[in-house]
Parts: structure tokens; sequence; C-alpha cells
């Protein structure tokens, strides 16, 4: 049988796949995040359109570090370079200020990829004309003109980027790749870059002036920029795509009728597991200056939205605030220039610390709640940067706010991406983006004129002179500015305000699962019900024979009479509509029979508990594999399972082991594609159990594969001296072999005499 690339545990019955080496367990942190970052990279359209971004952004960092040298060898004396270094810097902001809301309404009007490469092609030719004129008017010109088109290239791409992706768990991780991109490996590119060429000519004894340098890292910035429109014209054709409508926001809209609006001209690609509708025939679309006036109402009446942008503002208010007291506060704590690089340092390992961490804080805690309790956590950190008397106290304290804004700032676009309509999204993108430039430039602006009104103080403290530096009482209303504003946020954006926030955040820092029992959900799935149906009896019988409280939640069977009765009693024939019927059955299910289980400390076993309706409903309804995730979560409360037993079949036997061939092989090889792809997308959940061979061979397998989870998340295994191996399992060793994903990129594996190995 073919073996897939999951990134998941596999339990193979072929032992010519066997290595004969066994696999120590390994992180799940760093091992999940490598496999949720090639799941996102192995999508072609994704990873061209993050490498477009990644050169423009090496380009947007040496421009700066060129313009800003350039300006200050375009004038002679030290005022005039301190006004035209800040000059750089405001003619950078200013075009956010002015045109964010018109940027993001064109993104949303117009063929995105026709905006980029338009965009990359005049920022192009006039970086280029920079070295031509060589005048510091042009300078400030081609400065703000370049950044206008950034401010219309930025909103495209970013609003296009969760329709290139599979799924909406991938958003997180394509912020996470984008992120670490443009404020990490870019910068450093850029800084290096713009050395090297500094140190040309000493090298290898060139006449090269400064002025040169500057001229060729802008030179080199312009061809970025038509490479990147090279790229996006060429290679990714499906950024020209847009989204049907959500089903959770309008039931009314199917991806068939979406189809049928683009009859004038517009054809209809898919893109993912979706049908993506290109803006070809954009005569049917409202006018910008409508779309821009429904933009500002949809932010401004959308308590999620509006929670966000008065998040912003509290985050940036804070940033601004320790971006512009950072050089003096360093001074106030006697560290000098080591302490302010070391600060400096604190503030990004923390910052990259906290985007890390934040899918698995995600898992936890809402991203609703999680936005605005992040923002509260930076600045209640920021409170005892703000009176730490020594230097060793802030480096303690500083990567804990840089965290918080790491967790913030990903969380932030995270739900613009998973959240947001796709005919909404550009707008959204562009108000977020020019609240970051905005209320950074207020506060970078207001920072020194408060350092000045503020200055330094003496203050008698029990009888001792104490000299308080004006950074001191700015950071700390800075903090008291975040914390009101998060905690306003957080109330604007809470969609659960029975359930108190504490126990998410307890138990976003205990380790274990979200719930609050003691229990534990195996769910068993594959594309056969005859196979699930006959493991889940075998895995429960195995299971009772050494823990007297195992539950079995369900029988398909009796589910499948109930669905059958209450479609037969409306005569409901559409698959939108059967899809919401099976929802409302898994629903009662969860909440009369799982959770009371799991509350009660119980192992709760269940077959095709989500993950298989989904993948046959995507599969046979045509139906959005997105909204049908997003209903999934409705229906169970976002309950998941702790453990994924995954059954993987040739999809070329399924219909022999059914004795059916009603629905075709094409149907269960998309099935079985759509399982792989969950499994893919959490590796922490599944194993992956080969399902072809006897009943009890697969019986076997499946038991070699959950004795180390078990062992691991409950306790279970070896229970009073009891060896929990059933007939067929003689081979198991009970080793430190892991049932999750490793390091190195190697799966786990079981061949059909039981011994575990390394693929």
């Amino acid at each position: 049988m073919e073996t897939r690339e999951t990134g998941v545990v596999r339990i193979s019955g072929n032992p010519a796949e066997a290595s004969g080496e066994e696999v120590p367990q390994s992180s799940n942190l760093g091992s999940s995040t490598v496999r949720r970052v090639r799941g996102v990279l192995a999508i072609p359209a994704f990873r061209r359109l993050w490498i477009v971004s990644a050169i423009c952004s090496m380009g947007d960092w040496l421009a700066l570090l060129a313009q800003t040298a350039l300006a200050t060898h375009l004038t002679e004396s030290y005022t005039a370079q301190s006004f035209a270094f800040g000059g750089v810097v405001a003619m950078k902001l200013l075009p956010a200020m002015v045109l964010a809301p018109l940027a993001g309404t064109l993104a949303d009007r117009f063929d995105r990829r026709k905006v980029m490469v338009t965009c990359d092609v005049l920022r192009a030719a006039i970086m280029l004309s920079i070295p031509l004129v060589g005048e510091l008017w042009w300078l400030f010109v081609a400065i703000f003109l370049i950044e206008l088109c950034s401010l219309f290239w930025i909103p495209a791409k970013e609003s296009s980027i969760p329709n290139l992706l599979r799924r909406p768990d991938q958003v997180e991780t394509a912020n996470q790749l984008s992120l670490a991109m443009t404020y990490g490996v870019s910068v450093i590119t850029a800084t290096g870059l713009f050395t090297l060429l500094s140190s040309v000519g000493t090298l290898f004894n060139l006449s090269l002036n400064s002025t040169t340098t500057v001229y060729t890292a802008l030179f080199i910035n312009g061809l970025a920029f038509l490479a990147s429109a090279l790229v996006v014209a060429t290679r990714i054709p499906e950024i020209s795509g847009r989204r049907p409508r959500n089903v959770v926001h309008d039931v009314t809209t199917t991806a068939d009728e979406a189809a049928r609006k683009t009859e004038d001209g517009a054809t209809s690609r898919p893109v993912g597991n979706t049908t993506a509708v290109p803006v070809d025939g954009a005569t049917k679309r409202p006018g910008v200056l409508r779309m821009l006036g429904d933009g500002i109402q949809f932010i401004g009446t959308t308590p999620l939205i509006r929670g966000l942008v008065i998040g912003i503002i509290g985050a940036m208010s804070a940033a601004g605030a320790v971006v512009g007291t950072s050089k003096l506060y360093s001074q106030s704590l006697s560290a000098g220039d080591a302490g302010y690089g070391m600060l400096f340092s604190a503030v990004f390992i923390g910052l990259a610390l906290g985007m890390a961490v934040s899918p698995k804080l995600a898992q936890r805690v809402p991203h609703n709640r999680l936005f605005g309790s992040a923002i509260v956590c930076a600045g209640l950190a920021l409170i005892p940067v703000a009176i730490a008397p020594h230097l060793g106290i802030s480096l303690a304290v500083v990567p804990l706010v840089g965290a918080s804004a790491g967790v913030a700032f990903l969380t932030g676009l995270t739900i613009v991406g998973t959240q947001v309509e796709d005919e909404i999204r550009g707008r959204t993108v562009a108000v977020v983006q020019s609240l970051l430039r905005i209320v950074m430039f207020g506060a970078l602006t207001l920072v020194p004129v408060l350092i000045g009104i503020l200055g330094q103080r003496s203050l008698d403290f029990f009888g001792t002179e104490v000299q308080v530096d004006a950074t001191r009482p700015i950071l700390f209303g800075a903090g008291l500015v975040a914390v009101s504003l998060g905690v306003l946020a957080y109330r604007q954006m809470d969609d659960r305000r029975d359930a108190p926030i504490m126990a998410d955040l307890r138990e976003a820092f205990r380790s274990g699962g979200r719930r609050r029992g003691a229990g534990l959900l195996i769910t068993v799935e594959g594309d056969a019900a005859v196979d699930t149906a006959a493991q889940t009896k075998h895995l429960t019988e195995w299971l009772r024979s050494f823990d007297d409280h195992v539950v079995l939640a369900n029988d398909p069977a009796l589910d499948e009479g109930r669905l059958g009765r209450m479609l037969g009693s409306v005569e409901l024939t559409g698959s939108r509509a059967h899809a919401l019927v099976a929802a409302a059955v898994r629903s009662d299910v969860v909440e009369q029979v799982i959770r009371p289980a799991l509350d009660a400390g119980a192992v709760v076993v269940m077959e095709r508990y989500v993950d298989s309706p989904l993948a046959h409903f995507g599969a046979a309804g045509g139906l959005d594999q997105r909204d049908l995730e997003g209903l999934a979560d409705w229906a169970t409360g976002r309950l998941r399972a702790d453990v994924t037993v995954l059954l993987d079949r040739d999809p070329a036997q399924v219909g022999v082991r059914q004795h059916t061939k009603q629905l075709g092989a094409d149907h269960h090889w998309r099935v079985q594609n759509l399982l792989a792809e969950m499994a893919a997308a959490n590796p922490d959940r599944y194993v992956v159990v080969d399902a072809d061979g006897t009943e009890a061979e697969i019986a076997s397998r499946v038991r070699t594969a959950l004795e180390p989870v078990l062992r691991v998340k409950r306790g279970l295994g070896r229970v009073h001296g009891h060896e929990p191996v059933g007939p067929d399992v003689g081979g198991v060793n009970g080793s430190n072999g892991a049932a999750g994903p490793n390091g190195t990129g190697s799966t786990n594996s079981v061949s059909r005499d039981g011994t575990r190995t390394a693929e």
C-alpha cells in the first residue's frame, strides 16, 4: 500500500518499511512546530508567496538602511542630518496615516494579483530613480511614493494568504512564518548585506565612496521588487481567487452558487479544498467609496474587530513608549550601551518566544480571549520594568513584555485571517497595518515631549534622596494604558462571558488538555465504517481489561438511525442540510455522554467522532472544508480528542471491504486524502495505523500505537502489575518509543510481528 508523508505516527503493517532502530521520545512542541511549518510550505502557492514576501522584506530593510544613510550623505551640518533622518522616518509613516483605508478598499475591490504586480513595478521604477536624480527632495518624494505603493501591496498580500491555505488552522502557522521572516531573517540578511556592501571598497582596495555603496543597495532593492512582480504575475495565479462566504455567516450561499455568480466571464477554480472565485467580473461589485464606507461601518459595529482595534492602540502605545525611552532608560540603570543592547535583545528574544508558543496557548484559550489577555499581561509586566532599580531585574522581566507582545501580535493576525470574511479582509488588514504605524508614530512623537517636561526629579524616600528619571513614570503610565485598553479589548471580543477567564488561563499554563476533568477522549477514524466499528470494539475491550472506568460513547448504527429518521421526517435532501442535522446528532452525544464521562475522569472511546464525517461530507457534498470544520467546532463546543487513531486503508480496497460500490473509488481517495491532511495538521494528536490485514492484526497495531501514549497521558499501560497486552501484541517491549512525532522527521512504525521501529 502507498505510504503517505503525513508528519504523524505511522503504524505500518509492512516489515519492509522498518529500519530496525527505536526512536526516542522528543519534544512535542518542537516536533509539531516543524511539521506544521512543513505542511504549510508544502502548498506551492503559499510557498512562492512566502519567498516573494521574504525578498521584499529584505529589500525593505535594506532600503531603510540605504535611505537613511543617503539622507545624511546629502546634507552637511549635524542639525540638517538629524532632520533628514527624521524626514525619512516621517515619509515612511505618512502614507499610512492618510490613505490606509483606501488601500484596503482597493485590495477588496480589484484583483489582488494585479494590484501586487502593479505596485511592485512602480516600487522598482521609483527605487531605481533615486540614484538617477540624486537630490534630497526627490529622496523624500520617492520614499513617500514607495510607501504608498507598499500600503496597497501589503493588504492585497495579507488578504490573499488564507485563500491559499487548505485549512483555517494553518493561518496561524503561516503568520508565524511571515513574521519570523519579516522581523528576523530579513533584518539579519539586510543588515549583513548592507555591511558587506559598505566593506567592499576596503576589502578589495576599490575607490568606492559611501554614496556609491548606498546607490548599489537601492539598485538591489529595485531588482528585488521586479523579481517579486515577475513571480506573482506568472507563478501564483491563485492570488486572484476569492473564497465563497462562510456557512456560519451566510447559510444561503453555497460554493455552487458562488460559481454561478461568475457567468459574466469569470471562471471558478479550486484553491486548496475550496472553490476560489476570481474577481474579473467586478462590474457587479459596489463602488470604491461605498466599499470604504462599508468597511468603516463593519469595523465600528463588529465587536470582534472593534476590540482588535482597541487592543492594537493599547499595545502600540506601550511599544512606542518602550522604544522612545529605551536609550535613556538604559542610562538610568547605569547600564550604558552594553545594557541597552542587552535590553534590546531581550525584547526580541521574548517576542520570538511569544510567537513560538502562541499556537500552543491558542489550543487551550480561544483567540478572542487570548488577544486581550496577552495585552494585559504585557502591560502588567511593564510596571515592574518601570520601577526596576537594577539591570538584572529589568532583564528578567523585559522578555515577558516581548513574549506577551508576540502572542498578541500573532493572535491578532490570526483573528483577521480566520474570522474576517474575504470580501472585507483587505480593509481590515489595512486598518490594522495603519494603526500600527499611526500609534507608533504618535507615541514616538509624544515621548520626547513628555521626557522634556518631566525631566529628572529628586524625591525624598525615607530620608534618602532618590533620582527619578523621566522614563520611569512614562513606562509606568504606558503599562497602565496597555492594561486598561487590553481589558476593554477583551470585553469587546469575549464571546464566552459565562465562563471565567481565569479557568482558561490556568489551563493554558498547565500540562495536559483544556478540559477540567481528568478524562481522556480517544477517537477511531477512517474511511471504512466496518473497520472503525471493529477496532473500536477491540480497543474498548482491551482498555477495560486494565481500567474499570472506560466508556464507549456511541453506537454509530444508532446514530445513523437517528439521523435517517430526522432527515426522513422533514424530507431534507441538500448536502448542507444533512451536515447541519448530523452536527445536531453529534452535539447531543457530546453534551449527554462524552462531557459528563470526561468530567468524571473516564477514558471515553468514540468511533467516527468528527474527522470521518467531515471527510465524507467534504468529499461527497462539495462543501467547503473550512465551513464544515467551523460547524463541527460549534456542534462539539471545540472539544477535541486527546488521541485519534486513524485507520489508513488502501482506498481501492475500501469498497470491497464495505461490499458497496455506490460511492466509487474517487470518493474514497478524496476521503483518505482529507483524513491524511487532518492528521498532518495535528501531529501531536494522531497515530496513523495501517488498516490492511486481518482484524486481529490491525487491533494489535492499534494497541501497539496507543500503549506509550496512554502511559504518557494517563499513566496507564501497566496497572497493578497487569500487562495490558492482548493476543497478537507479543512483540511490544514498552520501551521509550514515542507515539508522538519526533524532531528528526522520522515516524514510529510497527511491523506485522509487533516490533516498534523507526521509518
